[in-house]
């Protein structure tokens, strides 16, 4: 996640103290229409270098998860392979599933012709040996040997429970069948394992990433040796005790994440607890019948299920067959029909035979297939060459060759008796490393009556409390899809806790309670009857809609009265509760402010006009990857305050992390880009010269004598670093920072919990200082950052990260509901925004008012 503070010395702010007003510089003029953007290349930017370490904090003595790891001189190379694999004909394989099996046969069958050397395989396309082998190229040929499925094909029930007839019998008895393999093995690259060394003395050079990433393979294939499952950097061992049933056709899985690190001390061994879900093994149909909690297989919605079982692994019996979901037929397997290529009689000429899958089943593989006929079929093949399988014959593939103290992990893996790690100097400590944090001191907050506020243990109370800055409520309505609720006693205490907390609310202009018989409708009907009803009695638009829903939250009426309010009734924010609970900053007011911003005495904040920037990506679910990612960006507004905030939000190419229009010009007096989540480390680069650039761009288009300093931090909430008392079985205190030991060798990063983790172990925030032009002091720079994590206005507890990024991540989520995006996937649009990545189609989301924009409605 990214946070940005731009000092700016020319942008037009709207100060909540007027007497900043009279010593602010005149706002720049319209967009000059002679403007042209510099096209002047700008030197290259690099992450920063720490300039020193915090002092500020109660010091205490913690453990981390991080194990050193000692490394021998070594002027060795890890030579890098590229590895290609064909079947007998030439067709190429793809090497995910089979790759590891094929190259443990290369090893077995021509040790000598390796040299007797070890290799470290990626199970893809990539192999690393220490040292070269014998030639460039060299080319084996390996037979593997399978036996066909011992489960009963098409014997009576979906669950497959039925006694196998005569057939499958026979079927059992075959004998082993095998496959030939060829496999080209490639010189591709060498690296130098000092440039790990290298590194860690602060000479990083473009080998250091490739070389950790070797020593990443050699742990991924030692954790596949023992038969573990392999997710990304995390594997999970076939134990019944690491499964847990989710429900739906799930299971949870529990295993550990395994990297190694650059760190202060030197290279580390990072080990974290990690889960993961896989499908529950068996028929294919038994998972869809879990999935969407129905009995019958003719009650399965098939839409839902294309969308549930794409990209899922399969097995097709007998042959163990394993495939990749890619679609389900159009027609029924007893309509589905293909062209089978057969030679004829008389000449023996290839002739293609129309048949349908079911007959093709029936009678060439002679199966029985007892239900799938009136089923769509699972396709594996490509949208263009389809390849189709009845549904009765597959099982979901849950990967299950199928991993639990992080320490427990590490002496369970016995890395020590890897040959590749003793051939590289690799040696890992077994006791968690030792660092030394500081607790910084909670800030104070200011509420109303000029009160201050003193959070304990990250938390605060606004018990007997009035708010800093509340809002005025004047025209508001109700609507009411819940049957069970009491409209007049709501409204009473509403009204009755606003002046309490020193919010004037009027009566209600109406409250619009649902039509008994459009309950049981499905939700857009609901929403449609009940807008319409609405726009029929009020005059005008309201400030807000208070919208009780009939369930939970997240119910699909909230999505569409949302859009709906947008189109309908532009500047409406949308409030919706299943409880008396009014949050009154999606109103224009703010609950509490920092004393230091109230003020105001913020470090360099507070000396020049600045603005604060968060900005996120928010993608789909894992696996659908037909989904639109969603940028949001907020700025806050009003300096000198740090507490409120306006949003954009816009839509671009699924998967995409990096945001692809923050400076989008089309016209000489138009830009259609905005201002930046979590990024890699891997794109930090990215992130200081295309992103930032844009964002400079953006400031030149507005006034190309404006050069607003800038500083960009980086926040990541996806990482494995945890840290534990060293005496004391309590999670680290809340403001506790970290900045020696397990950082960066040389870059600008700390760790920071800045909340109280009330359930399992405190995940803190690794912040990324990547640029700063505005001269912050380290101290005062985790300081500021500490303090933006008390500034989030719907809680009443410091939040782990500040409260900008969330703010973006919110706004993303709830502009997401506004497209119904699974349907538009099913459909090719043709007016959908064309993005610069890879010019994919993308719908657009509705502009929002300027009063919606401007009014904290994503909180």
């Amino acid at each position: 996640m990214y946070l940005l503070l731009s000092m700016v010395r020319n942008l037009v702010m709207e100060p909540s103290n007027p007497d900043v007003l009279e010593s602010l510089p005149p706002p720049p003029p319209t967009i000059p229409p002679e403007f042209a953007p510099a096209k002047a290349s700008h030197p290259k930017r690099f992450p920063m270098v720490r300039r020193g370490m915090g002092t500020k904090g109660q010091k205490l003595q913690l453990l981390t998860n991080h194990f050193k790891v000692g490394m021998a001189s070594s002027s060795e190379y890890f030579f890098h392979y590229s590895v290609s694999m064909f079947y007998e004909d030439g067709t190429p394989v793809d090497s995910k599933g089979i790759g590891r099996r094929v190259l443990d046969k290369v090893h077995e069958t021509y040790d000598s012709e390796l040299a007797g050397k070890d290799f470290a395989y990626d199970g893809e396309k990539s192999l690393f040996t220490i040292g070269s082998l014998p030639r460039n190229i060299l080319e084996f040929t390996v037979v593997l040997e399978d036996s066909p499925s011992n489960r009963n094909v098409g014997s009576g029930s979906p669950g497959g429970k039925g006694s196998p007839d005569e057939s499958d019998r026979k079927r059992s008895r075959r004998q082993f069948q095998s496959k030939t393999y060829k496999v080209v093995i490639n010189y591709a690259a060498k690296i130098p394992m000092q440039a790990i060394a290298d590194a860690l003395r602060g000479h990083e050079t473009e080998h250091f990433q490739e070389a950790v990433r070797v020593l990443d393979i050699i742990l991924r294939q030692h954790a596949a040796k023992q038969g573990c499952l392999l997710v990304r950097q995390s594997f999970f061992h076939n134990e019944p005790r690491n499964f847990t049933d989710l429900g739906g056709g799930v299971l949870g899985c529990r295993g550990f994440h395994s990297s190694f690190r650059a760190t202060q001390r030197g290279l580390s061994l990072n080990i974290d607890v990690s889960t993961t879900m896989i499908v529950q093994p068996g028929p294919v149909v038994d998972f869809l019948l879990a999935n969407q909690k129905v009995r019958e297989p003719y009650d399965i919605d098939w839409v839902k299920a294309k969308r549930t079982l794409k990209s899922l692994r399969i097995q097709a019996r007998p042959s163990n067959a394993e495939y990749k979901i890619t679609g389900l037929s159009d027609r029924p397997c007893r309509d589905q029909t293909f062209l089978l290529k057969q030679r004829s009689g008389k000449d023996g000429e290839v002739e293609p035979i129309e048949l349908t899958v079911y007959d093709y089943f029936l009678n060439h593989r002679k199966i029985a297939l007892q239900y799938s006929a009136d089923f769509p079929c699972i396709n594996v093949g490509k949208a263009k060459r389809p390849v189709y399988i009845p549904l009765e014959v597959i099982d979901v593939d849950a990967l299950l060759k199928l991993v639990i103290a992080e320490v427990n992990a590490l002496k369970r893996s016995h890395y020590d008796a890897d040959p590749l790690l003793g051939s590289s100097g690799i040696s890992i400590g077994t006791q968690f490393s030792q660092v030394e944090g500081r607790i910084l001191p909670a800030p104070r907050l200011k509420v109303g009556n000029g009160e201050d506020l003193f959070p304990r243990n990250g938390r605060w109370n606004f018990n007997n409390k009035r708010l800093v800055n509340p809002a005025k409520i004047e025209r508001w309505a109700m609507v009411n899809f819940s049957a069970r609720c009491d409209i007049r006693g709501l409204t009473r205490d509403l009204i009755k806790c606003g002046q309490m907390k020193g919010i004037v609310i009027s009566p209600p202009f109406e409250a619009f309670e649902e039509n008994p018989q459009f309950r049981r409708a499905p939700a857009p009907v609901r929403v449609e009857k009940m807008i319409e009803l609405v726009k029929g009695k009020l005059p005008g638009p309201p400030q807000f809609l208070l919208c009780i829903l009939p369930e939970k939250k997240n119910s699909d009426i909230y999505g569409l009265l949302l859009y709906s309010l947008i189109v309908v009734f532009s500047g409406t924010s949308l409030i919706c509760i299943t409880f008396s609970f009014l949050p009154p900053k999606k109103l224009g007011g703010i609950n509490s402010l920092l004393t230091i911003e109230d003020s105001p005495s913020i470090p360099v904040v507070s000396r020049v006009p600045t603005i604060i920037i968060g900005m996120d990506v928010s993608h789909g679910s894992p696996g659908r990857s037909d989904i639109p990612s969603i940028a949001a960006v907020v700025s806050s507004r009003e300096w000198p305050l740090v507490s409120r905030y306006r949003a954009c939000v816009r839509t671009q190419s699924p998967k995409v992390e990096m945001i692809d229009s923050l400076y989008k010009r089309v016209s000489d007096a138009e830009d259609q880009g905005m201002f930046r989540d979590g990024v890699s480390e891997s794109q930090f680069n990215q992130v200081l010269n295309v992103e930032l650039q844009q964002i400079i761009e953006a400031c030149k288009f507005l006034d190309e004598q404006w050069c607003p300093k800038f500083m960009v931090i980086v926040a990541q909430k996806n990482h494995h670093t945890k840290f534990f008392q060293a005496n004391s079985p309590d999670n680290v205190p809340p403001g506790t920072v970290i900045d020696n030991k397990v950082c960066h060798p040389k870059n600008n990063d700390f760790y920071l919990c800045a909340h109280a983790g009330m359930i399992g172990t405190t995940r803190p925030t690794h912040y990324h200082v990547l640029h700063d032009e505005l001269g912050f002091s380290t101290d005062d720079m985790q300081e500021f950052v500490h303090s933006l994590s008390y500034v989030y206005q719907r809680s009443t507890t410091a939040i782990s990260v500040v409260a900008p990024i969330c703010y973006a991540h919110l706004a993303a989520a709830q502009m997401s509901q506004f497209v119904k995006f699974d349907e538009l996937s099913e459909t090719t649009s043709s007016h959908g925004r064309i993005t610069s990545a890879g010019g994919v189609p993308v719908p657009e989301l509705p502009k929002l008012h300027p009063n919606v924009r401007s009014s904290m409605f994503f909180c």
